[in-house]
């Protein structure tokens, strides 16, 4: 059974989210351990990897189906 194209296309935005999320994580960490560090830099980091987190929650939502009855 091949998935719909939709869901397809779903998992493939969720897989690479996931990458650029994990690969902000490594990112913000060097940069924490830089000091003096740039704050606004960092602030930016952490702004869009919380963007991610939302777009890939919603993604998820859309690919899981609800479980209440």
């Amino acid at each position: 059974m091949t998935d719909h194209p939709d869901i397809e296309r779903l998992n493939q935005r969720l897989s690479e989210l996931t990458q650029e999320h994990r690969d902000l994580d490594d990112v913000i960490a060097r940069l924490e351990e830089t000091a003096p560090f740039d704050q606004i830099q960092l602030k930016r980091l952490k702004k869009r990897k919380l963007m991610l987190k939302d777009q890939m929650s919603r993604i998820e939502n859309l690919l899981l189906p609800d479980i209440i009855a």
